[in-house]
Parts: structure tokens; C-alpha cells; sequence
């Protein structure tokens, strides 16, 4: 294949248009190649603000068959926001910067004041968002004469709370997760009147991307799964403590040592945000070519960076990215609106499975893509797999459960009887995780232990504990593994697969036995909390013959009747 780089995408024009706002499109920054003609699609850039240009480690030339994209380009507009960079004329930044001048940021942490006491500083390794990485040498204490990696953030860029508010999370968020499996040792943090520094682990063995290159653009498919293995495991432990990282990709990923089969580590928490069981958040951030749609729908949680995730694989396997053009407005419009090549070489040639995942990864609706730890459970995966961890969205679909009416429960459990091995094999490893009580049943108490003992501090401050108020029904009663099952599953990600036809009908015969019964179209639309204007909707979901659900009814019931809405967002 060559090394990595980025193929045209068919753009499906019927598709239904991105709800972002219009504005200017934005410029192509890449040197090496011309600006394409001003695009018809409108860019969430605000007016005037280009995208910005590719960051990479300083000093790093690769020869190229074509001039190539920028793997890493940055949206702009939150990097002049968080920074408070001057903006263009009659630009507007669609967010809030809370409105304080820089003279009025406080931007004394409390953290101590002698690195240079501690610590030597040596040649610069990294350069991110908002600070550069170096090496350094620990002068005394346990570990003197260690290497480490020490990352400076300088105060003169904080100019907005938002840029104070993410240093603080950042340390947060490195502090909590220190020495966990895939994740960097955190040793310390400093600040003089310049500078904070982070003190951390060192990676020698550079970044993801230069393994990718140094392959020839791509992975055989082997071991791309245990790079894969290893980006899934870290992310389902950061989703689970309520952890969103926003800017996945192969320049954030560090093998410790520069042996072939030497660990990776997830690293730069500079984007990554707290996010609650119900939350949606709605700032525009990470690197074009990774981001999700409904990131740039302004509207997302941890789903996004699956996402990532999945633009990641489709890069290990085959060396081109699934979305590509020559300006990131057009990057953001192929992201909405296009769809990955999967027909093209060398897909023929890979598994059946790998293709199966990489789509389940990249599907547009967030919600019909598996979680983390659901696709550590995939059959592409299934060879290579340790113990699949703690899931939050099985808490999150137990509470749509309970909450839901005795009615969409029997479909549910209809459901649940269809399910196969595969989805099966998931929900057993979640439901043994919840260590079921001497009767194989699990309670309220089941739910709260498992939990509480994959907590760490950022859990309480994402407030993910809080789930556990809504499982409060089984307080006082049992589930047994039957009812997990129903209570634990997600019909949209069911209706990604490509059984879910054999499911759907499998499922409807179950429910016709047990669970269908005759009901008005005024009762189903208060089932389903549908106002009377939008009954018309569901006219023909109930057969005439015995004002039963039909097959495209119950279907449709299990899916519901997606009404626009105030969304529970946070801005930031």
C-alpha cells in the first residue's frame, strides 16, 4: 500500500445536511499543496478563522509518493478560544470565554515551587496543544538519576479560565489514572511564575504513527489487533471513570521502549473532559481527520472517541484514512456525509471480522456504535482478549430499563430471546463482573459494588456514582440473567448488524407469544410520550386485523420516535 495516506471519498449527496452553522470555509494551510476551489458546504469554522497548521514533532521529514495531508490538524477556533488569541475581524467564537479579563485570572495552583531543585531539564521530545514535552533528570529522592518526562505549560498562555480550567483537569486526570494499564506513571507538578510542570513517565520508544510509517503505512492485520487490544483497554477505563479524551489518535499513543512488542501508553489529557452518565457535551474539539460527526453536531459524549477509534483501525489496516479531502471544512464534510471505502484493496483480502468492527466503530449514529468494552469482546478480537472490564453503558441502558413501561419491557425481553452468541458472550462477562448473589441474581448492591470498585477520584468528580440513584427499583427486588439480558441491551446497536433482520423476526415471533396485545394508537403514543399532534406517525404501526403491533410496529417501538428536544449540555 505505500505509506499513509488519504484517498477520495464518494460523498453521498442525498444525505441528509449537517446542522452546524454557516460560515467561511476554511483554508487549505498544507505548503506543499494548492488551495482547492472554495467548497459549496458550510463550515462550523466562524467566519474568517482558518484551520490551523499540522502539528508534528519538530524537525520531522518523511519523503512522500504525493505531498500528504496533515495527520493532526487542529480546529482552530477552540485553540484561539482556550488560548485567547486575537480573532480575525467580525469574528465570532460561537462559545463563551466567560467574559474576564486576562489581568483578572488567578493562576497560582498551589502546586510546589522547587522543580529546579528536583529535576534538570533536558532536550525538548514533544510538542502539543498547549505546552511542550521535555526530558529531565531526577536529582534526588527514590528515583535519582531516572529519566523522566516533563511537560511545560507556560503561564502567558493561559489567558481565558477555560485555558487555567484545563490545566487543572489535565493534573486531575494524570494523578488519579497514574501507573494504570496503558497509562503514564505521574510522579509530580510544579509551577513557578512562568510555567507548570508535569512530571511523568518517559516514553523512548516514540510515537504510534512512526510505527505505521515504519511498516510501509499500515499493519498486518495480526498486529494491528494488539495495537487495537491495547487503544480499547485504556479508553473503556477512562470511559468508565467518566473520562472523555477528545483527541484520539496515533501521535497520542507512546510505546515505552523501542522494542518491537514494547506496551503503548495513551498520553495528553490537554483536551479530555469530565463527562456525567447524562451529559452531552458541546464544544468542538480534537484533530479533523478523527472527529466524530456529532462532535461537529455539537452534541456528543464518550461515543466520539470510539469514533477515533475506529478512523485509527481503518488507518493500521489499510494505510489511508476513511475520511480525506484538501481542507478541513471538506475533511468535516466527508466526516457528515461521506462513507469509507471498504471495497478497494487490501479489504478483499482481510477478514470478514475486521471489516465487521472498523464499520460498527465508524457508524454515523453514535448510537448504533459499540462501547469499548463491547468491542473488546468482538470476534476479531475474541482470539487475543483478556477479561473484558466493567461497561458504564450497561448502568446507563439498566436505567432506561426500569424506567421503561411493563409493555416495553416484553418487547425488550422479546428481544433479548434473539439475541446471538456473540451478544451474548458480552452481556455473560458484564453480568459475572456484577459477582451475582448465592441465588445467580443481582440487586441495587451488586450494581454499587461493582462500580465503587473501579473507582478512582475522577469518577466522583465526573459524578458517575450518581447513576446509582436511578437504579434505585432494585433496592428491593432481584434480576436474574434472563432480565439483565433484556434490561442490557441496545436496540440500535442491534440494528447495525447484519443479523438484525434474523433477530428482529426471531424476536417478533417471541413477543407475539408472549408479550403483544391489542392497544389504541392513543395508547401506544402516551407509551412512547408522543404528543397528539404526531399520532399520524404511528397510524400503521398497529395491524387492523387485531389493533396489534405489527412487525414494522414493533420495530419501530423498540427503536422509538426520536422527537427534537432541549439536550442536557454543558458549554465550555
Amino acid at each position: 500500500m505505500g505509506l499513509c495516506y488519504g484517498k477520495d471519498l464518494p460523498v453521498d449527496d442525498d444525505a441528509e445536511p449537517h446542522s452546524v452553522a454557516p460560515a467561511a470555509n476554511a483554508a487549505d494551510t498544507t505548503p506543499s499543496r494548492k488551495a482547492s476551489a472554495a467548497s459549496p458546504w458550510s463550515s462550523p469554522y466562524p467566519a474568517g478563522v482558518s484551520p490551523s497548521p499540522a502539528r508534528s514533532t519538530p524537525r520531522r521529514f518523511f519523503r512522500w509518493p504525493l505531498p500528504p495531508p496533515s495527520p493532526a490538524k487542529h480546529i482552530k477556533a477552540v485553540l484561539m478560544k482556550r488560548h485567547g488569541r486575537p480573532q480575525p475581524p467580525e469574528t465570532v467564537i460561537p462559545e463563551d470565554d466567560g467574559g474576564e479579563e486576562e489581568q483578572a485570572l488567578d493562576k497560582n495552583f498551589g502546586y510546589g515551587k522547587n522543580f529546579e531543585a528536583k529535576y534538570e531539564l533536558g532536550k525538548e521530545v514533544g510538542r502539543g496543544h498547549f505546552g511542550n514535552t521535555c526530558s529531565a533528570k531526577v536529582k534526588n529522592g527514590q528515583i535519582k538519576g531516572q529519566l523522566v518526562a516533563v511537560k511545560i505549560v507556560s503561564k502567558a498562555k493561559m489567558t481565558t479560565p477555560i485555558s487555567v480550567e484545563d490545566v487543572q483537569r489535565e493534573v486531575k486526570i494524570l494523578k488519579a489514572f497514574s501507573g494504570q494499564m496503558h497509562l503514564l506513571k505521574f510522579y509530580d507538578v510544579f509551577e513557578d511564575a512562568l510555567n507548570v510542570y508535569m512530571v511523568m513517565e518517559l516514553c523512548e520508544g516514540g510515537e504510534l504513527l512512526d510505527r505505521i510509517l515504519s511498516r510501509g503505512g499500515k499493519y498486518e492485520e495480526e498486529d494491528a489487533k494488539a495495537i487495537v487490544l491495547q487503544i480499547l483497554s485504556v479508553v473503556s477505563f477512562c470511559h468508565l471513570q467518566g473520562v472523555v479524551h477528545r483527541d484520539l489518535k496515533p501521535e497520542n499513543f507512546l510505546f515505552t521502549t523501542r522494542d518491537e512488542n514494547a506496551p503503548m501508553k495513551m498520553i495528553d489529557f490537554g483536551l479530555s473532559d469530565f463527562v456525567r452518565p447524562d451529559e452531552r457535551l458541546n464544544d468542538v474539539v480534537g484533530s479533523a481527520y478523527y472527529v466524530a460527526p456529532e462532535v461537529l453536531h455539537r452534541s456528543y459524549s464518550t461515543e466520539a472517541d470510539i469514533w477515533s477509534i475506529g478512523v485509527i483501525t481503518y488507518i493500521l489496516l489499510c494505510g489511508s484514512r476513511p475520511f480525506w479531502a484538501q481542507t478541513e471544512s471538506e475533511i468535516f464534510r466527508a466526516v457528515l456525509r461521506a462513507h469509507p471505502n471498504f471495497d478497494g484493496p487490501p479489504w478483499p483480502s482481510l477478514s470478514p471480522e475486521a471489516k465487521d468492527f472498523v464499520k460498527r466503530l465508524l457508524n454515523k449514529d453514535y448510537r448504533k456504535r459499540m462501547s469499548a468494552a463491547q468491542a473488546l469482546s468482538h470476534p476479531w478480537l475474541r482470539d487475543h482478549q483478556g477479561q473484558i472490564p466493567l461497561d458504564i453503558l450497561i448502568y446507563k441502558l439498566v436505567k432506561l430499563y426500569l424506567q421503561a413501561t411493563p409493555f416495553k419491557r416484553a418487547a425488550l425481553k422479546a428481544l433479548s430471546k434473539a439475541l446471538t452468541d456473540d451478544e451474548l458472550l458480552y452481556l455473560r462477562s458484564q453480568y459475572k463482573l456484577l459477582q451475582p448473589n448465592k441465588d445467580g441474581c443481582v440487586s441495587l448492591e451488586n450494581f454499587r459494588r461493582a462500580l465503587l470498585q473501579n473507582a478512582t477520584d475522577v469518577m466522583k468528580e465526573s459524578r458517575v456514582p450518581d447513576i446509582l440513584k436511578s437504579l434505585e427499583p432494585l433496592a428491593n427486588k432481584r434480576m436474574n440473567f434472563e432480565e439483565f439480558c433484556a434490561a442490557a441491551i441496545s436496540p440500535y446497536q442491534l440494528e447495525a448488524l447484519e443479523s438484525w433482520e434474523w433477530i428482529a423476526n426471531t424476536a417478533f415471533r417471541y413477543f407475539e407469544q408472549e408479550g403483544n396485545k391489542v392497544i389504541s394508537i392513543k395508547e401506544l403514543a402516551q407509551e412512547m410520550n408522543l404528543t397528539p399532534a404526531s399520532h399520524s406517525i404511528i397510524n400503521d404501526w398497529i395491524r387492523p386485523s387485531d389493533g396489534k403491533l405489527s412487525f414494522l410496529g414493533y420495530t419501530k417501538f423498540l427503536h422509538g420516535v426520536t422527537i427534537r428536544g432541549p439536550n442536557t449540555t454543558r458549554h465550555h
